[in-house]
């Protein structure tokens, strides 16, 4: 017996909606035609990658920098229009990105 099976004994009259049963998969991040900048520092002698010149709402650059922390598994933030994730991830950060459909351009090394 699972838990709706469970829920289902103990609410019967419950109905679940639909919308919350069919999630929604749409990404509404506003994809740009200049390709984002990835970049690598160390900064304090640790490194960290760099994304940069993300031309849309500021909101759907801070919705882009938690989907990539979370992908990732790794913290990083968000400042002057900038996202900074922890560590060198340039290559999976790239691919993910291009997944998106978005346009990236590697600087440096």
């Amino acid at each position: 017996m699972d838990l709706k099976d469970q829920l289902k004994d103990l609410f019967p009259d419950h109905k679940i909606p639909e919308e919350i049963t069919k999630p929604d998969t749409k990404e509404d991040i506003w994809l740009q035609d200049d390709p984002i900048l990835c970049k690598y520092e160390k900064r304090k002698g640790k490194p960290i990658t760099i994304l940069d010149g993300y031309t849309g709402a500021q909101s759907d650059f801070k919705k882009l920098a938690k989907e990539l922390k979370t992908e990732l598994g790794v913290g990083g933030s968000f400042k002057n229009e900038k996202i900074i994730i922890q560590g060198d991830y340039r290559d999976r950060i790239m691919e993910i990105l291009k997944e998106k459909g978005f346009s990236v351009k590697r600087v440096g090394g």
